[in-house]
């Protein structure tokens, strides 16, 4: 493992079940039940699951109808992500309390570098220790964390003793650990990539450290020397303060397939109007709109055009979007469209100024 990766204390906080343990706070009659937040309907989508919904094989991006079919118990309720906003901001006072090299993934998680720290206490693990109890005294919610030398292992460590729990790999454990995780462990191989290097023989940590450079390389294009540098230790990735949002949008899935150029149309334009909102209430613009179409048969295909300079209006947003429908002819009825808005003019922000603000010098370690 490279000596500067040595040289860093991360902290991954994950709340747990954040959602449905919002959900369970605030209505103290789901507390102990299955629940699910989303849409429960055959068509609809699971936001998020309870431990209790879990134990049934109930999980988030699970279909409604499917939901329902392995807990027919389960209670969904209706997303409220004003409530989840307000208690996420609560969640990052707590965070600011220990280090100013916060970086946000989602309302529910972040990293913090806490190689230097406010407190001025030398052991990540306890810091990681009092930042979830503050939460709980907080919040009312439980937080588990992943205590490491970089952001990709304290991600893969803050998952190992869930819920409401943390791990530590301290930088003498950090080869042993990886070597023994299964490959379905590391974070950022998905299903489809798993399969695929079951395949090739790689199971756990130390099957893929067998393989040279230029063999992940080959299997896996530009993914394979990160594959090969993380299973090593390797992962300089610093926490950013100031993470650059680099795309925006909005999908919407139907409750009934849409063969109708007119209704399709009326779907875009409502959201184009959530797009221009969120774009506005987050000051910024684009230039890339990409078109999304899901077809009955569940076939994903995108269409995209570069406009030569940005935009923020949802006239301008349903235009090329409606150019872009229009594009080709539609191979079928559509189950879900969505827009996005990329290539940002947060892009050009010069972040210098975050990069100075990273340190990691720390001599001495007491995870």
């Amino acid at each position: 493992m490279e000596e500067s990766a040595k040289k860093r204390k991360i902290i991954h906080v994950d709340m747990d079940a954040f959602y449905a343990s919002v959900e369970q706070l605030d209505n103290p009659e789901l507390r102990g039940k299955p629940v699910a937040v989303g849409g429960g309907s055959e068509r609809g989508v699971v936001s998020a699951a309870s431990y209790e919904a879990r134990k049934f094989g109930v999980r988030s991006a699970m279909a409604g109808g499917l939901a329902r079919r392995l807990c027919p118990e389960l209670i969904f309720v209706k997303t409220r992500f004003e409530r989840y906003r307000e208690i996420s901001a609560q969640i990052r006072e707590v965070f600011f309390e220990y280090t100013d090299l916060v970086e946000p993934l989602s309302l529910d998680e972040a990293y913090l570098d806490v190689t230097e720290n406010k407190k001025g206490n030398p052991s990540a693990s306890l810091i990681a220790k009092e930042i979830r109890a503050k939460i709980k005294e907080k919040t009312g919610l439980n937080a588990s964390a992943g205590i490491s030398v970089n952001k990709f292992i304290a991600k893969v460590a803050s998952d190992i003793n869930k819920p409401n729990g943390q791990k530590t790999i301290g930088p003498e454990e950090v080869i042993p650990f990886l070597e023994k995780l299964d490959i379905r462990k590391f974070y950022g191989v998905g299903k489809v990539t798993a399969e695929k290097m079951y395949q090739l023989g790689i199971f756990t940590g130390n099957d893929l450290k067998l393989k040279s450079l230029e063999y992940l390389q080959e299997k896996f294009g530009k993914s394979g020397a990160f594959y090969y540098n993380v299973v090593r230790g390797i992962h300089n990735s610093q926490v950013k303060p100031d993470r650059i949002r680099k795309s925006l949008g909005a999908e919407r899935t139907f409750s009934e397939n849409i063969s109708s150029e007119i209704f399709m149309i009326e779907r875009l334009e409502n959201i184009a109007e959530e797009i221009e909102r969120r774009l506005k209430k987050s000051d910024v613009a684009g230039k890339t709109v990409t078109l999304k179409i899901k077809y009955s048969d569940f076939t994903l295909k995108t269409r995209s055009k570069t406009l030569p300079y940005f935009i923020r209006s949802k006239e301008v947003i349903l235009e090329t979007a409606r150019e872009l429908l229009f594009q080709e002819k539609m191979e079928n009825s559509v189950r879900l469209l969505g827009i996005t808005l990329a290539n940002l003019n947060t892009e050009d922000r010069d972040q210098k100024s975050v990069e100075q603000k990273v340190i990691a010098v720390q001599l001495k370690f007491d995870f």
